[in-house]
Order: structure tokens, then sequence, then C-alpha cells
């Protein structure tokens, strides 16, 4: 596949490969989607997200830490919670409602185009393990780098060194796309090529302008 050059990108290096993050990016995640049914009561449900299952708490298993130790201790931490805490580890991938929208068939066609693919996820270990069998289209990366299972989450740069170790690829001529801002300040600091995911039609846009897809 012929790609442009630097002179038609204004880019340094062309792109070899290409690195996704999972989670707001390939499919939505948000822990509501498993709480509210099994809350009725929203003043109920908004405290269990703002103070007790919340997004920073679940960061300890993407980073590493098994449900073994964080469960119980959440549990006696909020008793009154008990049950949904116990559901968090059960049931997530309730918390995982689909793809986003276009973002799958972003993959299939970098595939069919021949770019390599590849991932960089936070995701705990046990999750990734519930998930991964219900999601094929991982069928088609090479290398998926999952946080939990390397206990080293993003924005470290310690995973990225890993990650592009284990791709083949120098950082200089891989796109790493991801929705969280600071996972790009940290991906572009080291040199790679970044792309700050909002949707699947400005991402399909970037990826035309640099030659890598053709235009639907």
């Amino acid at each position: 596949m012929m790609l442009q050059t630097k002179q038609q990108t204004g880019r340094d290096r062309d792109v070899e490969a290409i690195v996704f993050d999972v989670g707001r990016v390939l499919y939505r995640w948000n822990l509501r989607n498993l709480f509210e049914k099994m809350i009725d009561d929203e003043e109920r449900l908004d405290f269990l997200l703002s103070e007790v299952v919340t997004e920073q708490w679940h960061f300890q298993h993407d980073a590493g830490r098994p449900l073994s130790e964080m469960v119980p201790e959440r549990q006696a931490e909020y008793p009154d919670y008990a049950d949904a805490i116990g559901a968090y580890a059960t049931r997530f991938n309730e918390t995982i409602p689909g793809p986003v929208p276009g973002s799958l068939e972003i993959v299939r066609d970098l595939d069919a185009a021949g770019l390599p693919l590849f991932a960089i996820t936070n995701f705990g270990a046990e999750f990734w393990d519930g998930f991964r069998p219900t999601a094929p289209i991982f069928d088609l990366f090479r290398v998926i780098v999952v946080s939990g299972k390397e206990k080293i989450a993003k924005p470290d740069a310690a995973i990225f060194a890993l990650a592009a170790e284990r791709f083949g690829h120098d950082p200089e001529a891989t796109l790493f796309i991801d929705d969280d801002a600071d996972n790009i300040a940290a991906a572009r600091a080291l040199g790679w090529q970044v792309h700050h995911f909002r949707d699947a039609p400005t991402l399909r846009a970037d990826l035309e302008s640099r030659g890598l897809l053709g235009p639907q």
C-alpha cells in the first residue's frame, strides 16, 4: 500500500502500524450501565458511582490489583452496598454495552488495507479474560498489551516502552489512538504519533488524511 510522504502530510514519519485503546475507543464503557439495573433510587445510585464503585477505585484493578483484595475490602468499608460491589466483580461485562459506533468498521478496514494492528488497554486482568472471548474483533490484532496483566497502566511511560518492544515498530512510525488526554500526552512525549479520539468519523478523516484509508 502506498503511503503519503512527509511533504504531503507534514508529519515526520509514515505510519507503519496502528495502536488502539479499547475502552471508549473501540467499546463503550460506563459503570452506570450495570448498576442502574440494580438500584432504582437515583440518589443511592449516584452515591454508589461517586463514592463507592468509582472509576478511580476501579483503576486499581486496571493497574494489577486482584479483585480478591479489592472487593472484600470495599464491601467492609461500604456494607450497605455489598451486593453492588459484588456485582461489579461478577457482572462487569454489563458495564460494556457494545462497540463505539463506527470504530470496529475502521478496524476491519485497516486490517483489509494491510496495516498491522495492536492495542494498549487499561483493563483489569480478570475482567479482560471475561470480556475478550465476547469480542472476536481482537482476532485481527497481532499483540494486545493489557495493563492488569503487566501491572503497569497508562499513562506510565513503562507500558509504552513495553508495548513498543513487543510490537516491533518504532514509536515514531506508529499511530496511537486513545480517548484520554493524559495517555495521549504521554505517548506524544515518547515520540509516538497520536490521535486523540473523539468519535469514529473524526478518526476516519484523520486516517484518510494520512493516506492509511481511502475515502468511503
